[in-house]
Order: C-alpha cells, then sequence, then structure tokens
C-alpha cells in the first residue's frame, strides 16, 4: 500500500503511469525522475480514483495499482485475444468492445474485460471482413476497424441488447434467483442479519436466494470470485449490502451503487434502474438521509454479467445512523425496501 511520504521504485512507477495520462504535470523537476509519494501524487492519484470510478482515498492499493496499469493500454498498443482463465484487461479491450458494439457485433458490456463474448465477437466480425477469424486482434484487425469507422457514426447495439435483455426479467419476482452478500464490514453480524432478513422474505415469494457467508475470510471472498459465483450459477441479479465507518462523525446516509463510468458513458442500464428502486425505498421507509445512487466500477459492479447493486447502509461513525443500523426496526425496514424495490424491478410492464 503506497500512500503520502511512500518512497522506492514502485512510487517511481506510480508517477510515470500517473505522468504518461497527463495527470502529474511536471513543475521544475522532472516528475519522472523522483520515487517520493508526495502532495502532487496524492491529489493524482484521487483524480485518477476518481474519474475510474473507484474508492477515492488518495492510496494505491492492489486494485489502483492494476487500474493504473489497466490504463496504459490504447487499443493497437498490444495484441489482444481470450486468455481462458486470465482474461487479458485494459482501456484498449474497452475500446475494441465499443467499436464491435457500435458495428452490430454482441460483444457485452464494455467493461475492459476480453472475455467469451468478446471473442465471439471479434471472430465474427473477422469473418465478415474478410481476415482470419482467430479471435486475436492485430494489425489487420485494427486496419479494418479503420476502414468501416469512416462509414459509420453513432449507435450502439450492445446498449440496445441490454435495454432488451431487461424484458427477460420482468417476468415476476417468483421465478428468479438473486445473489444477496452481507459485503465487507465492520460488524459483519449486522449486514448478515439483514441479509436473512431479505433472504426470508424473498423465499416466501418463490425466490431462490444465494446467500454467501459473512465467515468466510476476506482472502477468498473477494469481489471477483462473488462476481465468478454469481455468473457461474446464472444468477439474475446480486445485491451486496454494506456498512461504512469513518474518522469523521459526520458523514451519514444511505447510497446505492451501479457498474458504470462516473463521468457517463457505459454503464448498467438494469443496474441504475434497480439502484434507483432501492434508493427510493429505502428512503421512503426510514428516516435517514439521501446519498442518492452513483455510478462506480467496482469489481463487483464490474465483473458481474446481471445487473448488481452495492447498498450503503450508513456510518457506523455516526451516532445516528449507528443508532438505527443496530436497531431491528432499521433491520427489518430496509429488507422490506428492498424485497418490493426488487419485486418491482421483475413486474411485467
Amino acid at each position: 500500500m503506497l500512500r503520502l511520504g511512500s518512497t522506492g521504485a514502485a512510487v517511481a512507477e506510480v508517477r510515470a503511469r500517473l505522468a504518461h495520462l497527463g495527470l502529474l504535470v511536471s513543475g521544475s523537476d522532472n516528475a519522472l525522475a523522483t520515487d517520493i509519494y508526495d502532495d502532487h501524487v496524492a491529489i493524482a492519484v484521487r483524480t485518477f480514483q476518481q474519474e475510474r470510478g473507484i474508492t477515492v482515498d488518495g492510496l494505491v492499493g492492489p486494485e489502483t495499482f492494476r487500474r493504473l496499469d489497466e490504463a496504459r493500454w490504447q487499443l493497437g498498443d498490444r495484441v489482444v485475444s481470450f486468455t481462458p482463465g486470465r482474461p487479458m484487461v485494459g482501456d484498449d479491450v474497452t475500446e475494441l468492445q465499443r467499436r464491435l458494439n457500435q458495428l452490430g457485433f454482441n460483444a457485452g458490456r464494455p467493461d475492459g474485460i476480453f472475455g467469451q463474448r468478446t471473442d465471439l465477437a471479434l471472430r465474427e466480425f473477422q469473418r465478415g471482413v474478410g481476415v482470419s477469424a482467430d479471435g486475436t486482434c492485430a494489425l489487420d484487425t485494427l486496419r479494418a476497424f479503420e476502414r468501416l469507422s469512416r462509414s459509420i457514426i453513432g449507435g450502439d447495439s450492445g446498449a440496445l441488447r441490454e435495454h432488451a435483455s431487461l424484458a427477460s426479467l420482468r417476468t415476476g419476482i417468483a421465478d428468479k434467483v438473486i445473489v444477496i452478500d452481507p459485503g465487507e464490514s465492520v460488524h459483519p453480524e449486522l449486514t448478515y442479519a439483514i441479509c436473512v432478513r431479505i433472504e426470508g422474505r424473498l423465499a416466501a415469494l418463490g425466490t431462490q436466494v444465494l446467500l454467501t457467508r459473512p465467515e468466510i475470510p476476506a482472502e477468498r471472498k473477494t469481489q471477483s470470485t462473488l462476481a465468478e459465483f454469481a455468473n457461474d450459477m446464472d444468477a439474475d441479479l446480486v445485491i451486496s449490502l454494506h456498512l461504512n465507518q469513518v474518522e469523521s462523525p459526520r458523514p451519514n446516509g444511505i447510497s446505492v451503487y451501479y457498474f458504470g463510468s462516473p463521468n457517463g458513458g457505459n454503464h448498467s442500464p438494469g443496474g441504475r434502474i434497480l439502484a434507483g428502486l432501492i434508493n427510493t425505498e429505502l428512503i421512503g421507509r426510514t428516516d435517514r438521509k439521501d446519498c442518492l445512487t452513483h455510478a462506480r466500477t467496482w469489481d463487483l459492479l464490474r465483473f458481474t454479467q446481471m445487473p448488481t447493486v452495492r447498498i450503503e447502509l450508513g456510518y457506523m461513525s455516526n451516532v445516528g445512523d449507528a443508532k438505527r443500523l443496530t436497531s431491528e426496526a432499521f433491520h427489518d425496514a430496509v429488507a422490506e425496501g428492498v424485497v418490493a424495490a426488487l419485486t418491482k424491478f421483475c413486474s411485467p410492464r
């Protein structure tokens, strides 16, 4: 974990990547020649985190460093292809997915992950333009994209497909498979108690609930492994509940997150709709502050193939929130609100 005051080769690498992205501008000294994590680096890291939709803390841990690595790749910088078990990830893959979708080839959500759907879409494109359909995006494929891009303006069939796929979810709540996760929390027993209430109410409606366990070690229950579990189970929806705790006692309230770029553009239409419904129900049933819904690219939201939301129920470091979060009446209100939102989301339109 790199932070203000850290030094060494890893810091020099972070500075170089930030400078490459135009986020760290050198002054009288060369920004690439130093290995000190100073205020300029901390500000640049926060800016990068905000733009990428990950936690903004000014620290460079594994997730931020991985995202910095992804950001350095532009389409054409390297040869990309599908690698089972270890998919290639980067901004170049996001651009490839965007171009395929724009041309009508279903690469799925532009999430920067070169998976099977992207591989199939690329091979279909290659067959259509007469180049080797080997699933490898190399020079001949890039040239084909350039030729076609001159005649294609606007549009995104991938977004249209995702909107259309919502219809398959709107057949009622009874036939759905929903993953409920008591996420990372300073008090996992509280989020688990709420999840159990949600599970019970959904089960009464005929929904199949897959409830993850809070005691699973953190190294095994990562956001990516949880997303892999949901994808493998072919779940229809994923709900993850969290509690916060920060140094200041002032932050408070409920917020709900879905996959998307904070600056607009790529997002999960289903996730955004579900987040809005959950937020409305929770704020209407509790007296907590409305911190609204927000787009983020955390791994769980990014890697899941179905609408996924992360619910931040409040701050244990705030007196008002902590009092409510330990109340069984509040637990019941949250469970009823989440179930009501899920029922509305899955109702036929």
